[in-house]
């Protein structure tokens, strides 16, 4: 097996770039892209007619939490990309399990007598128990929050550009011979879940990601559901297919990740990680959450 190779993520750019205290500049560029990044988030403040827009519910991105110290620094980065990519949003970090701080503690903290809104947006790539029970459990337990739970971030195609991505960072070759394509394939290694709707929205990405590849992609997961890591990568090899890479189809590294890269027999991709496209796909599923119409229980709620 080839050793991963670390992400390679690019720096933030763009209108969300920040421009740290005592910076020096290098250009008249970076002086008018910080200039406009200020600007931006001032304009996102005000309405059209100048009167100040309502503050935005705070998003609260969900982790699993892993006993891995890196768990925790990757979705601390992925955290701090989203703030850069959307300045004026407050963006809390709250872990499932295992890291700190715990989701319980971060939704308590949320001051309900002011604002009692909030969007939370689980960083987990399928429908499962945690989206459909510990989250919405989570929320329950704080008297007075009035929160949206966003869908889980998968499947999207944001998801396969990141997936893409990390393969290619990895050596997975871009241009191949047709004679190399048939001789190659992909595993898309996941965490795994007893819900049999988790594993189709797996699929759903493996085939996502086999349409861009252009060579086979098969799911497979860690734990909990089969089939595992190395039966899938046995099972292309019997098909004549012995290029075969592990895709890790996880948030950020642990356990399972490290335990499904050791299984390939080629390249191992890094974790989805703090891609920008990870970023991306965070705020879209806190705006779409936001565009869901409310349930009309809230709604009178919010009106006495």
């Amino acid at each position: 097996m080839t050793a991963s190779q670390p992400p390679h993520d690019e720096p933030p750019t763009g209108t969300g770039a920040r421009l740290l205290p005592g910076a020096p500049l290098d250009s008249t560029a970076q002086l008018m892209r910080a200039i406009t990044s200020r600007l931006g988030s001032r304009l996102g403040l005000v309405a059209l007619d100048g009167t100040p827009r309502p503050a935005r519910p705070p998003l609260v991105l969900v982790a699993h939490g892993s006993r891995d110290p890196r768990a925790l620094a990757t979705v601390s980065a992925l955290a701090e990309r989203v703030r850069e990519m959307r300045p004026h949003l407050s963006v809390r970090l709250g872990h499932i399990e295992l890291d700190e701080p715990l989701l319980a503690a971060t939704l308590a903290s949320i001051d309900t007598a002011r604002d009692p809104r909030a969007v939370l947006v689980p960083l987990l790539l399928s429908r499962g128990h945690h989206v459909k029970r510990d989250v919405p459990d989570a929320v329950a337990a704080v008297p007075g929050l009035r929160a949206r739970v966003a869908t889980p971030l998968g499947p999207h195609p944001l998801l396969v550009e990141t997936l893409y991505a990390r393969l290619v960072e990895a050596g997975w070759h871009t241009r191949t011979s047709d004679a190399a394509r048939r001789g190659s394939g992909v595993v898309l290694a996941a965490a795994g879940s007893r819900d049999p709707e988790a594993a189709l929205d797996t699929r759903h990405t493996a085939r996502l990601l086999a349409e861009r590849l252009g060579v086979p992609v098969v799911a497979a997961y860690a734990s909990a559901a089969t089939p595992t890591v190395p039966a899938a990568v046995r099972a292309m090899a019997a098909r004549g297919r012995h290029r075969v890479a592990v895709a890790s189809y996880f948030t950020a590294p642990g356990r399972f990740a490290t335990a499904c890269a050791e299984a390939a027999p080629w390249i191992a991709a890094a974790p989805l990680g703090a891609h920008p496209a990870m970023a991306r796909l965070v705020l879209h599923r806190y705006d779409q959450a936001l565009a869901t119409p409310e349930p009309a229980s809230e709604r009178e709620l919010a009106a006495t």
